[in-house]
């Protein structure tokens, strides 16, 4: 079957089947940011891509954050503080005796009217 009978078949035009990506390779492109990541470990990719600009690298931001993820590279994330202090406390011990220790307990909630109202 000829080319033109069957792209009418099919109801696809001619030039999507004819056409071919023009699209330069990347392959270097991605070696040079896995480099820079291994090197600064530190930075992201928008730092990267900076970097990268000023090698003369003629790149957009989001192709280098595309690439960038797709090698899996991301920078570590940090664990909030806020539990920090909390992990290396001291169990209190057990009570023995009524009275032997005293605890606060707050409670806080709103008024029908949106004040605050707390314990």
């Amino acid at each position: 079957m000829s080319e033109r009978r069957g792209c009418a078949a099919l109801g696809v035009g001619r030039s999507g089947v004819r056409y071919r990506s023009t699209k330069p390779d990347q392959a270097p492109l991605r070696m040079r940011i896995c480099d820079l990541a291994k090197s600064r470990v530190r930075y992201g990719y928008f730092r990267i891509y900076i970097l990268l600009r000023r090698e003369g690298w003629r790149v957009n931001h989001k192709r280098v954050h595309r690439l960038y993820r797709d090698e899996g590279l991301s920078l570590r994330l940090k664990r909030p503080r806020r539990h920090v202090s909390a992990a290396h406390r001291e169990r209190q011990p057990a009570a023995l005796r009524p009275n032997e220790r005293w605890s606060m307990d707050f409670v806080s909630d709103a008024l029908f009217d949106g004040r605050r109202l707390r314990l």
